[in-house]
């Protein structure tokens, strides 16, 4: 009977939900019948989550109160603010020490997503105890909150994104956080290819996050599709991991996909490391109640101590 005798990191036997509960500037306050309820600094706003099952614990006048309501064109993110006046113009949020622009995008969302708060308060903890600077690649880096929380603590980051935009935004949230001195390349750049010339220049990174869609574009016009080009992206990360590495944190928004997968990619890629794969979902929880709603799946790599 053969034995296995695979090396790599270890994978965590059981998933883990990280549940971001709130914050002064973020709250989830009530769920259901297909929406959430949510505080954003001084709005409040519905937006739609078909996962919430079950039926809202407040009064249909607490729903009735928000500031903004989106209404969904069709499955994807599309649709369209409605708000109770004027539309809204971007307005100031902060977790921790950094601030940025909350924004009503047309795609649901406000330039950035609550539930990755868990994360970067990982982020945060893991730099600070380094005992180093680290260098640090975000790829997907949106609107930058994750890199200007590297930032904060003392790493130099490389933030990739695809969208001249969201690169603009995340300028705009380092001058609004005091950051703009720190060491953050902002680079409008497609990933994959910014990681294939990043392996032949022989680039190394002590960390990288990535946090891809499902579907996405270039600034090329280079079609992403992350079932399908997840696994060489990943390898490519891999190879740009320093020899003293700390970590690897990976995120996906997709039906189709698992913490477990993404655990099982990652241990692939780095089988010649040790350490650990802790891996599961990110959720929101309500203010004040036990309900809460997964809307990610993450696996996080972290080198031995």
């Amino acid at each position: 009977m053969a034995m296995n005798t695979r090396t790599g990191p270890a994978i965590a036997e059981t998933p883990v939900a990280l549940r971001t509960t709130g914050w002064t500037d973020y709250g989830l306050i009530d769920s259901g019948g297909g929406r959430k309820l949510e505080r954003y600094g001084r709005y409040r706003i519905v937006r739609p989550e078909p996962q919430c099952l079950w039926r809202p614990a407040l009064p249909a006048e607490a729903w009735a109160g928000a500031d903004a309501v989106f209404d969904p064109d069709g499955e994807d993110d599309d649709g369209r603010w409605r708000f109770s006046g004027a539309p809204a113009p971007p307005f100031e949020l902060g977790w921790q020490g950094v601030r940025f622009w909350g924004r009503f995008t047309p795609f649901r969302h406000l330039a950035f997503f609550p539930e990755q708060a868990v994360n970067w308060a990982w982020l945060d903890e893991r730099l600070r105890t380094s005992g180093k600077p680290l260098k640090v690649l975000n790829l997907f880096g949106y609107t930058g909150i994750a890199s200007l929380v590297c930032a904060a603590a003392g790493a130099s980051v490389t933030h990739v994104d695809a969208s001249k935009r969201a690169v603009g935004w995340a300028k705009e949230n380092a001058d609004l956080s005091g950051l703009a001195d720190r060491p953050v390349r902002w680079l409008t750049e497609d990933a994959r290819k910014w990681v294939q010339r990043e392996v032949r220049r022989g680039a190394t990174y002590d960390g990288v996050i990535l946090d891809p869609p499902k579907f996405g574009r270039g600034p090329g016009g280079e079609v992403w599709r992350l079932l399908d080009d997840l696994p060489e992206l990943i390898a490519g990360c891999a190879a740009l991991l320093s020899p003293t590495a700390s970590f690897l944190l990976l995120n996906a928004y997709a039906e189709r996909i698992s913490g477990l997968a993404l655990a099982g990619l990652l241990s692939q890629v780095l089988a010649d490391r040790g350490g650990e794969i802790d891996w599961g979902e990110l959720a929101l929880m309500e203010e004040g109640g036990a309900r809460g709603v997964g809307v990610s799946f993450f696996a996080r790599w972290s080198a031995s101590p």
